[in-house]
Parts: structure tokens; C-alpha cells; sequence
């Protein structure tokens, strides 16, 4: 059994407490995660030659670029995304030169994406303005802001890979 049930009211009350509290942290650390992604995506839409597509089609060129030859169906997986929807968003991509279709050898049936060099190179163009304002940003924090970041990168990681387990 475990030591909430037996341990009485208090220990309950206590949970709960301790549970809501976790809640309000996560929602606290998701805002800012979500605000800092915010502005880095506005600065890639805001740079001419970037290019930038919506969200849902730069993550899908993004995640073929990081596993070429990934599926549609184990895309739409990673992506937490109907296969339908990502099929269209290929098909968009591919569409737009970034993306290509192939057929995977072992089943003809299923589709292998890959980027272009275009695509390629697009996503190291995101990254790179992403990388550059975020680095502009950290060097106008404090020394203190800026060990507490990088003491945290690993334990972001980490809550990642917890959160894909769920």
C-alpha cells in the first residue's frame, strides 16, 4: 500500500499540495520555454531571406533533417500529429523543393523523406538566426543568469525525455 493512503488526511492534504505546486512550476516553466520559442520564431519570419513556413511544416522539415529517411506514419508519431496531416504537409514541402519523397527499398509501398539541399539549408539558416539572436540575448544577461541557463540545459533534457515517456 502506499504511504498516502495510510499515513491519514494530513499526508493527503500534503500531496495534493505538493502535486499542485508541481503543476503551477511546470506551467510556470512552460510559459517561458513557449515565450522564448515565440521570439525566436518571430525573428526567423522577420528575416527576409529566411523563408519561414508555419510552424507544424518547419518542425516536420526540421525532424527529417535531424532522421532522414523517416516515415510519414513515424513522423506523425514524433510530431503528435494526424498521418494525414503530415502526408499533406509532405506533399507541400515537396512541393516547395525542400522535401524529398522516396520509396523505401524493403516496402515499396512506404515513403522515405529526406531534405533537399534547399531544405537543408534552410533549416541551418533557422537555426542559425535562432542561435545567433538567442546568443545576443545571453550576452546582455548577468554572469548568474547566464550559469543558471547553461546549469539547466541538461535537466531540460531530461524533463523531455520524462514528458515523452508519459
Amino acid at each position: 500500500m502506499n504511504d498516502v493512503c495510510t499515513a491519514g488526511p494530513g499526508a493527503e492534504a500534503l500531496a495534493r499540495a505538493t502535486a499542485e505546486a508541481a503543476k503551477a512550476e511546470a506551467a510556470e516553466l512552460l510559459a517561458a520555454v513557449g515565450a522564448v520559442r515565440r521570439v525566436a520564431r518571430r525573428a526567423v519570419r522577420g528575416s527576409a531571406e529566411a523563408g519561414a513556413l508555419p510552424p507544424a511544416r518547419s518542425e516536420l522539415l526540421r525532424l527529417a533533417a535531424r532522421r532522414p529517411g523517416i516515415g510519414v506514419a513515424e513522423a506523425a508519431q514524433e510530431l503528435r500529429l494526424a498521418p494525414n496531416s503530415v502526408s499533406t504537409m509532405v506533399s507541400q514541402l515537396a512541393a516547395d523543393g525542400l522535401l524529398n519523397r522516396g520509396r523505401a527499398e524493403a516496402d515499396g509501398r512506404s515513403v522515405q523523406l529526406t531534405v533537399t539541399d534547399a531544405g537543408a539549408a534552410r533549416v541551418d539558416q533557422w537555426r542559425d538566426i535562432r542561435a545567433e539572436l538567442a546568443g545576443r540575448a545571453l550576452d546582455r544577461l548577468s554572469p548568474a543568469d547566464r550559469r543558471a541557463i547553461r546549469a539547466a540545459v541538461p535537466a531540460l533534457r531530461r524533463l523531455a525525455e520524462q514528458m515523452e515517456e508519459l
